[in-house]
């Protein structure tokens, strides 16, 4: 049944794929972010005011447990902003629901977050958190001045609640984000190098690197237009794409809300519009956060388009990393 409101769906050369079982709820929060980092595909920043609201947000910990979900993704902007972020960990932690913190680790040293590290480690949260490169220079000119610096500061405060720690239990992840148009390294050899140089130069540890591709929409996009790479981008992503890593990419397993409560496959078809792959018995409208209450999205067709080739190309790319 095809959605009254739903854009097209792009025409593409991207293989057709299906959901499996579905274990992870993403959910984006509000785009209001205290960074404006040049390749934020979701264009957050410090002025952006949308906001998921409290209807939208009861029904989370709901559809966790209809759905019986293993893990929630909680995405942004910066997910940490939102009034009621900690009531929702606590919910979804009381119902023994993996809670992934996709963290910016400057948001730790924000006016009023001086007990968000402390509060994550109570909650046993994984972190995930955004650290585009080990120098200094390179991670200010993607995300702003200063930054680097307060990312080390928020890494070492993790570390020292024992976030990283072997045997811990509280999971440190960080993540890489190439400087332009180009696939990142390999995953297991960039980690090596994170893990020997943030150890040696500031004492810092953590458990896993993911390396991302960029993706060529929103914000990464209009700089790449502009500076006429876009194309060209574009066309690597295609050239590299791997048919193995269809398997392992992200909407296979996961489904994204957007702050609103729309349902999307994953939060880059959520940033460019592009709805669910198939209706969920939505009734003439865009799938919602309330339909997962007594709907099992599992084998339904996945929305794709070229972008898509961002998570197939080199050794692949979704939320967790590299998928080999």
């Amino acid at each position: 049944m095809p959605l009254e409101d739903a854009a097209p769906t792009p025409t593409t050369t991207f293989p057709a794929i299906h959901r499996g079982a579905l274990s992870t709820l993403q959910v984006n929060l509000g785009y209001r972010c205290n960074q404006a980092c040049s390749h934020c595909h979701v264009n957050a920043g410090p002025s952006r005011t949308e906001m998921m609201d409290d209807a939208s947000l009861a029904l989370i910990p709901k559809v966790l447990a209809a759905r019986r979900l293993d893990t929630l993704d909680l995405t942004g902007g910066a997910p940490e902003l939102h009034p009621r972020f900690r009531e929702l960990v606590v919910a979804a932690r009381q119902l023994g629901v993996r809670v992934i913190d996709r963290c910016n680790l400057t948001i730790l040293s924000e006016p009023g977050q001086g007990d968000l590290a402390a509060f994550l480690a109570k909650q046993g949260v994984t972190v995930v958190a955004s650290l585009p490169c080990y120098s200094a220079s390179n991670v200010d000119q993607q995300r702003g001045d200063g930054v680097f610096v307060r990312s080390i500061a928020g890494l070492r405060q993790l570390n020292a609640l024992g976030y990283g720690r072997p045997g811990s239990g509280l999971e440190l992840h960080l993540v890489y984000n190439p400087q332009g148009p180009v696939l990142p390294p390999p995953q297991a050899r960039l980690e090596a190098d994170y893990k020997r140089v943030l150890a040696a130069d500031f004492g810092i540890v953590f458990n896993q690197l993911y390396a991302l591709a960029n993706m060529p929409i929103q914000r990464f996009a209009a700089v790449l237009r502009a500076s006429g790479e876009l194309e060209a981008y574009q066309q690597r992503l295609r050239s590299s794409h791997r048919e193995a890593n269809l398997a392992q990419v992200m909407c296979r397993s996961l489904i994204s809300v957007d702050w609103q409560g729309t349902l999307y496959d994953c939060d880059f078809n959520q940033q460019l519009q592009l709805p669910l792959g198939a209706a969920s018995g939505a009734e003439g409208r865009r799938a919602h956060l309330q339909d997962l209450l007594h709907w099992d999205p599992a084998s339904e067709p996945i929305a794709v388009a070229n972008h898509c080739f961002g998570c197939t190309a080199g050794s692949g790319s979704s939320c967790g990393g590299a998928l080999e």
